[in-house]
Parts: structure tokens; sequence; C-alpha cells
């Protein structure tokens, strides 16, 4: 391992995470012959179960995965702050000491929206950005919903933190990252998938209270492990059935007198409240956030029993609740679904992120995933016409800096 390794990196992760910084680093060669100054990651994530509730004030619990965006930096020949990337034939070139400012029109869905976001971040800070040339790469697949925009935003906000000494916390990493997400992507989201990333624990995943940002780290079961399948079905969040989904949820709360569906605690109740006061969209939504709040609950306390059987479980009434209450999934991610859940040792499988395509993720025995690896490679091509991508991760860290 090597030294400049961070201690809270887990002993895997040089394996995983070496060739993006390398990737990351010989494309600023590409950029600038000086040396480099910083470096930083980001993990992405996948979310284990509580889908479509963090904006609602819920429940959710997420795990980093071994999938990093990595940034590098090196000082600028002028006054310039730029940022390009080594899958995109992007490069953000801004002034540093130019407030930025939403522009939604040019940046919505964009990675000059996050990054232009997170620099704003640092400028209320008041913190003086030094002008630099920056370099990401990624193993996060885009638009799979493994949080790929997530790790963007905090590993510039972490390299940016480091660049500049400056004295910030993971939540407010979290924070920085969330309002551009908002502001500047065009993106409601809530605070999950930046938190996750920046205080995610090895070994771990994280049941986090989003009306209060209260984090608890639920130990994994030893004898587990995460399969993650990309379906190949790419959405954007930023097209707006993600804000749909979010006003039926705030709509729903409103008819029922409540800030939030947080307040809503018994899904039994609700459908006898609800029929003379929810009809249509809003009750179905109002039942999968109240529903989906109390199976993020028995989840992590099955997990701290280390009942992976109840856990999967669980995940299967998940993805019921969004496939057929919040309409979410698509047949793609139905198939994966279903062809993970008939290979024997895997406990339960669900979609994971936004929906509408993206990944599904299975909690499942180590020799359970080979086997489903290979009954993907038979089927999933065969029903959907498809190609997919598949791997399998254990529950990693949060974002640092590596220089």
């Amino acid at each position: 391992m090597p030294a400049h390794w961070p201690a809270h990196w887990p002993a895997h992760s040089p394996a995983h995470f070496a060739p993006v910084f390398e990737r990351a680093r010989q494309h600023l060669a590409t950029l600038t012959p000086n040396a480099v100054l910083a470096a930083a990651q980001a993990p992405g994530r996948v979310n284990l179960i509580g889908e479509h509730t963090d904006y609602s004030g819920g429940f959710v619990m997420p795990m980093a995965i071994d999938r990093v965006c990595v940034a590098v930096a090196a000082a600028s020949n002028d006054s310039r702050l730029r940022i390009a990337f080594a899958d995109h034939p992007v490069i953000v070139d801004l002034d540093p000491k130019e407030s930025q400012a939403p522009d939604l029109a040019t940046d919505r869905g964009s990675p000059r929206g996050y990054v232009r976001g997170v620099v704003r971040g640092f400028q209320n800070l008041g913190t003086p950005i030094p002008p630099v040339t920056i370099a990401v790469a990624s193993s996060v697949p885009l638009g799979g919903g493994l949080s790929s925009s997530a790790s963007l935003e905090i590993a510039l906000a972490t390299l940016l933190a480091s660049l500049t000494r400056a004295v910030v916390s993971q939540d407010d990493l979290a924070k920085i990252g969330r309002t551009a997400e908002h502001d500047f992507a065009g993106v409601p989201c809530g605070i999950m998938d930046q938190t996750i990333s920046a205080k995610a624990r090895a070994g771990h995943a994280m049941l986090l209270d989003c009306q209060n940002g209260l984090a608890d780290h639920v130990p994994m079961p030893a004898n587990v492990v995460v399969a993650v399948i990309d379906t190949g079905v790419r959405h954007s969040l930023a097209a707006g059935e993600y804000a749909v989904r979010r006003r039926w949820c705030e709509e729903a709360a409103e008819r029922l007198g409540a800030r939030s569906l947080r307040e809503v605690t018994d899904d039994g109740g609700l459908d006898r409240v609800a029929r003379s006061t929810l009809t249509g969209n809003h009750l179905a939504a109002a039942r999968h956030v109240v529903s989906e709040n109390l199976r993020t609950l028995a989840a992590a306390a099955a997990l701290r029993r280390s009942d992976a059987a109840e856990v999967g479980r669980l995940m299967n009434a998940s993805h019921h609740s969004l496939r057929d209450d919040f309409r979410v999934s698509c047949p793609e991610l139905d198939a994966a679904v279903e062809i993970a859940r008939r290979v024997p040792g895997v406990y339960g499988a669900r979609m994971t992120g936004g929906g509408f395509g993206g990944c599904a993720v299975a909690l499942c025995l180590p020799d359970a995933a080979q086997a489903l690896s290979r009954a993907l490679a038979h089927q999933y091509k065969a029903q959907t016409g498809r190609e997919h991508r598949f791997f399998v991760s254990v529950a990693s860290c949060r974002s640092g800096a590596l220089l």
C-alpha cells in the first residue's frame, strides 16, 4: 500500500482507487507540465433501502461502494481555474475571483453545473480559491443511480478544502454538494448522496435520518456482498420525473396537515385517513414513502443482528412499492431484479437510485454473486435486448485527500 494512502481507507482501496487516480494524473499531464499539488477521492454509493424518502425527511440506508471519483490539481500558469474531465470532452474555465451564479439554461444536468456550484460553495465560505488546473476521472457509472454527481461534487469539494486549507467538516462538504445539485444542476435531491460520500465508514452501511441529518453507522454482515447490476438504461433526473414525485409527496403531506410525510408513521392507518383526503398519485406516493420508512428502520435492525434474509425480504418489498406505487421502475430494472431473486443465495434485490433506469442492487452470499453474474449473462440481454454491467462491492470508505 502506498505510504500516502489515508489511514481511514480500507486495505482493498488501492486495488480499486489507484487506477482512477492514475487516469486523472495522466489527464492532468496533458493539460499542464506542473507537478501535482493535491488529490482527493469520493465514493459513489448504492442505497440498500430507503428510496425516495430523503426529500420527505425520512430514513435511508446507503453504503459507499469502491467505485470513486478522483480529482487532482496542479498550479496554473495564469489566473484561471480550469477543471477538465478524463471521461468527457468538457473543460470548465473560470475566474476563481468571479462569483458564480446559477445558469440552469446552460448548466442543468451538466458537469459544468456541479463544478460551478461547488466553487460557489467555497466562495460563500469566504475562502479564496487559488488558480489551479484540475483533472477529474471516475469509475462511478454515469446516470446509473450510483451517485456519480455527488461523488464528483464531494471529490472536488474535498480537493478545494485541501488546496485552500479551509476548515470544512464532512457535513459542510455534504451541504456544499447538495446546494450545487439544487441551485446549479436543477435537481431537488435530498441530502443522502452527498452525506454517504462524505461520511461513509468502511464495512458499514449508514442509517441516515434525513430530517435532522443524524447518521448511524450499521455494520454489514461479514458473510455477504452487494452485487450491482447496471441495466444500461440511462436516466436524467433533471428531466422532470424526480421533481414530479417530490411534488406529489409535498402536496400529499400538505393535504394531510403534515409538514412532511415523515410525520405520517402508520402505513395501515394512512389508507384509512387518506381515503377521503388523498387520491391517485398523492395516495400512492404517500403509501410508498410511509411504508418505505418503516422498512428502512426494520432493515437496519435486521443488519445489526446479521439477519441478511430479513434484509433481503424488505428489499424485495421496497422494489414492489417503487414499481407499483411510486412508479419509478422500468422493464429492465424489473428484469434484473427478477433474475437476481431466482439465484440461490441471493437474499433480496431491488432497484436503487432515482429510478427510470440505472442500477439494481442485490444482497447475496459471495458464491451467489458469481452465480448471479452467470445468470445475467445468459438471461438479461435475451429478455431486454440490452447489455448490462455487473460488479460486486463491499461497504467502502468516505471521501478524503490523497496527497
